[in-house]
């Protein structure tokens, strides 16, 4: 079965949400945060076999364009400068309709590395 294909996308800047419907019916609205944590960029999946690097301090990120690949992608420039990695209508989709069980995955490993979403913060210690 082929992938559904986008009807409407939508960036909506206040809540840094982008919306998302698909021919089948289904639309999704995936945060600034959650969509650059998931980012398909090698520079976060990794190249190969690697594990994804994990991002953390994102919780703040917004976008700053998002424009079309060809009629198969988006291409999401963030805030923080990362504007690598292709979007494309299945993987999009597929971290729509598996936003739950992805989020709370993320959420477990930060805390299992000792993370946060949060910008990170660096103590300084006086000797």
């Amino acid at each position: 079965m082929a992938t559904p294909t986008p009807t409407s996308i939508n960036y909506h800047k206040q809540s840094r949400e982008l919306a998302i419907a698909f021919t089948d019916g289904q639309s999704f609205r995936l945060s600034a945060e959650y969509l650059r944590v998931h980012s398909p960029s090698a520079e976060v999946r990794g190249h190969g076999l690697q594990i994804p690097i994990l991002q953390y301090g994102k919780k703040h990120v917004g976008i700053n364009n998002v424009e079309g690949a060809g009629n198969y992608a988006l291409k999401i420039s963030f805030d923080d400068g990362h504007d690598t990695g292709l979007y494309t209508w299945e993987y999009l989709y597929n971290i729509g309709k598996n936003h739950d069980e992805l989020w709370q995955m993320y959420l477990d490993r930060l805390e299992k590395e000792g993370q946060t979403r949060d910008t990170a913060v660096i103590q300084i210690h006086q000797l």
